[in-house]
């Protein structure tokens, strides 16, 4: 005679989020990471070949991994926005509009309020504003870059181009 069991605890989903993003760096950073990782090895080199090879795998492993580390989650889940180290409930989200191309960098600059969050990477050119009703907060909005700004919008119930 065999049983089977079934553990106590159910398999739950291991994320709730509706929306998740990371805002990875593009090729160009990896470019300049090379490049600058290639300049350990002209100037160590003519001390010693090793030296420069050790400087070149230094700076490399360094850079990446300050890339990686700092780069930010977007995430939308039922209850919650997260962007970046910011957290917000939904319920203080308003309108949320998405910029593309020349909107997208007035945004980042002429139309920017000094009040608002950013959480902006330069090799990704579309942004979504989230507007922020919280009474308490002095925070008009929040500006994120996006890779997809229609999908981000949408996943917070608005959005517009």
């Amino acid at each position: 005679m065999s049983s089977s069991s079934v553990p106590a605890a159910s398999a739950a989903p291991l994320s709730t989020a509706t929306y998740t993003e990371k805002l990875w760096p593009g090729l160009g950073v990896w470019v300049v990471v090379l490049g600058l990782s290639a300049a350990g090895i002209l100037i160590l080199i003519p001390i010693s070949p090793l030296a420069g090879y050790l400087a070149f795998v230094g700076l490399l492993v360094l850079q990446t991994l300050v890339l990686v580390f700092s780069t930010p989650k977007i995430e939308v889940t039922a209850g919650t926005l997260q962007v970046g180290r910011a957290v917000i409930e939904r319920e203080y989200i308003g309108d949320v509009t998405y910029y593309l191309a020349d909107d997208a960098t007035a945004q980042r600059g002429t139309r920017l309020n000094g009040l608002a969050y950013l959480c902006i990477r330069g090799w990704i050119k579309p942004v979504v504003k989230v507007e922020i009703t919280d009474p308490h907060d002095k925070t008009p909005y929040w500006l994120t870059s996006t890779r997809n700004p229609e999908r981000l919008a949408a996943a917070l119930g608005q959005g517009r181009g």
